[in-house]
């Protein structure tokens, strides 16, 4: 509560005032576009009037050329509008108290992690024909070094002509400091049909479910969990963290999937929206939009914390 006090404080001071100042752009870019809309219905009952051709191409090219612009700047208002909201976020969140001031969060609104770098971690087993990576977000909690970005991947669907959804939301990966061996995965169970081949990979490599090894029986309600032998899957997932996961998913309802591999660990959590997407129609002044992108940020960094405080 007192954070949220403390955010409440900083969106008015910092954010708001940087969110007015894209309002008042967005708004002059829609004044010229209904402008541009206006004046071309007007050229062409202008050209149905007169039905002079050289004079309704006169006109057609400048207006075409503007209406072009207008397009250009539409385009860059939205490339930049979540960049700067970003930055002023990831300020806000490194002044937290798990965060070194050493290592300061970093955002690239183009970077993110390759597909195959994906789909090492083995949560998801998919020809990917589409794969979209953006809105990398790196740093550093407690010993942990994280990466994050946002993911959307489809494949082609076998039974009709079209993409099938495979994966949308954001995809973290960190590094245990401890020793770890071994690799377990944990999938959420309502997704157990989509996961299938997954499922298949991991227990062909060896790979057995471990659930008799889970104490939490919530845990097991919503979680497969796999392992391969000799895994100390209580030395991963211990009670503490178990509950930790469980209150996450209690909390946001959103679907999480874990894969575990040494030292290595890969968190993705299901989003249907994009996060923090401007609109060029209706204002973007919300506190709520900029408060729904920082809560989803800071509930898989406190999930990085948890581990790194367990671990």
């Amino acid at each position: 509560m007192e954070r949220l006090e403390a955010f409440r404080l900083y969106y008015n001071h910092t954010i708001f005032p940087e969110l007015l100042r894209m309002e008042r752009r967005r708004r002059r870019l829609v004044a010229l576009l209904v402008f541009a809309v206006v004046l071309l219905a007007g050229m062409i009952v202008f050209e149905l009037y007169l039905n002079i051709l050289v004079l309704t191409l006169a006109l057609a090219i400048p207006h075409t050329l503007f209406i072009v612009y207008l397009l250009y700047q539409i385009r860059q208002f939205i490339n930049t509008f979540k960049p700067n909201v970003v930055e002023l976020l990831l300020d806000f969140i490194d002044n937290g108290p798990n965060f070194d001031a050493n290592y300061p969060l970093a955002y690239d609104a183009e970077g993110g992690m390759s597909k195959e770098r994906f789909l090492q971690s083995g949560i998801f087993v998919t020809p990917g024909q589409f794969y979209k990576a953006e809105d990398a977000i790196r740093g550093r909690i407690g010993e942990i070094n994280f990466e994050l970005c946002e993911v959307h991947v489809k494949e082609i669907s076998p039974v009709r002509n079209d993409l099938d959804e495979v994966f949308r939301g954001i995809y973290l990966e960190a590094r245990f400091t401890a020793a770890l061996r071994g690799r377990m995965m944990v999938w959420p169970r309502e997704r157990r049909q989509f996961l299938t081949r997954a499922i298949k990979q991991f227990t062909a490599a060896g790979g057995v479910p471990v659930e008799h090894e889970i104490n939490n029986p919530t845990f097991r309600q919503y979680f497969m969990t796999y392992a391969t032998p000799n895994t100390h899957v209580e030395g991963i997932l211990p009670d503490t963290m178990q509950e930790a996961i469980v209150q996450y998913r209690k909390e946001t309802g959103k679907t999480i999937y874990f894969a575990f591999h040494n030292q290595d660990f890969c968190v993705a959590i299901a989003e249907p929206k994009d996060l923090l997407e401007p609109n060029i129609l209706r204002s973007n002044l919300s506190f709520d939009l900029v408060l729904e992108f920082m809560r989803d940020i800071n509930l898989i960094l406190r999930i990085v914390h948890e581990f790194d405080q367990k671990i």
